[in-house]
């Protein structure tokens, strides 16, 4: 079985809170991706949405374009203005040839409201859950018509967290999932569980790693979301509390390839990234070996 190794620009340039950025520019983020080991990137808030201007510099590198996130409204939103609303992005991907879109709900979720506490997460009822459902099934065969599968992100404060809501909308609705292992673990669901029950959906994995005692000291009745961010509660595999060994042999023993991503997102002064980004595709490579991956186009770091 084949895996790739990419990672995200969060780690380097937080695009929900701009705070916590380092200094350094799309080349330099590209260069010390490479630098580590990876051959993917997400994009982010300093990536050209344009292949004429990335591609040169994505080739420089050797990096390619390895998913993204869009900011979906679709839960209180109309199906054709989210359809005008991703088109650029859309096109943009399929020229990047990249695996997927990653569709993040961002109505009614207060993960980028610093004075919002996690307790005040959007709740949704079954019966909102399947309407949601359909619509979030009907939006991703659209964008596969267009030529680009998407994949859907479970997040921390948004109305798709827990183990039961994505549960219930893996129930509800036909959408690939991404698999984020540190968003699960943080909203407190059974990694295993999850893999087990909705590995035929899982087209792309997020290996983000958490630092539980961060998580267990937050009082989620005042701190927001990235007031866990400004904590530390995030970091990259082997630095944190999650077992990626077990994580990627269960995703392995259900037959899973693809890209596994780094996202870690923190500060970039206190965790440079790329020591961190070496650190994670270290243990990466072991896991990937543990797991029985052939992994794509790495270059020792």
């Amino acid at each position: 079985m084949e895996a790739k190794l990419g990672i995200a620009p969060i780690a380097w340039w937080n695009d929900d809170l701009e705070e916590l950025s380092d200094d350094v520019s799309l080349e330099e983020c590209l260069r010390q991706a490479a630098e580590a080991g990876f051959t993917g990137m997400e994009t982010g808030r300093r990536f050209p949405m344009d292949m004429a201007e990335l591609g040169p510099v994505l080739a420089r590198h050797g990096i390619s374009v390895c998913g993204g996130w869009f900011s979906g409204l679709l839960l209180d939103g109309d199906l054709e203005a989210e359809k005008d609303r991703v088109a650029a992005q859309l096109e943009f991907f399929v020229a990047a040839g990249a695996p997927c879109l990653v569709y993040g709900e961002t109505a009614r979720s207060i993960q980028g409201v610093l004075s919002a506490p996690l307790a005040g997460k959007p709740k949704l009822s079954e019966a909102e859950i399947a309407a949601y459902g359909r619509k979030i099934s009907d939006f991703a065969d659209w964008c596969a018509g267009q030529g680009m599968p998407l994949s859907y992100h479970h997040h921390m404060a948004a109305a798709i967290e827990t183990e039961a809501e994505l549960d219930l909308l893996m129930q509800h609705s036909s959408v690939p999932l991404l698999f984020d292992a540190g968003h699960l673990a943080f909203a407190g669901g059974d990694l295993f569980a999850v893999i087990d029950k909705h590995h035929a959906r899982i087209n792309h994995v997020h290996v983000k790693d958490v630092r539980m005692p961060v998580i267990d000291a937050l009082d989620r009745s005042r701190e927001s979301f990235l007031d866990a961010v400004v904590k530390g509660a995030f970091t990259v595999p082997g630095d944190g509390s999650l077992d990626f060994e077990a994580i990627v042999k269960a995703l392995a023993a259900k037959g899973y390839e693809g890209w596994f991503v780094v996202e870690a997102e923190q500060d970039p002064k206190a965790n440079p990234p790329l020591e961190m980004a070496k650190k994670g595709h270290a243990e990466l490579l072991r896991v990937m070996a543990a797991a029985g991956y052939t992994v794509a186009g790495t270059v020792a770091a």
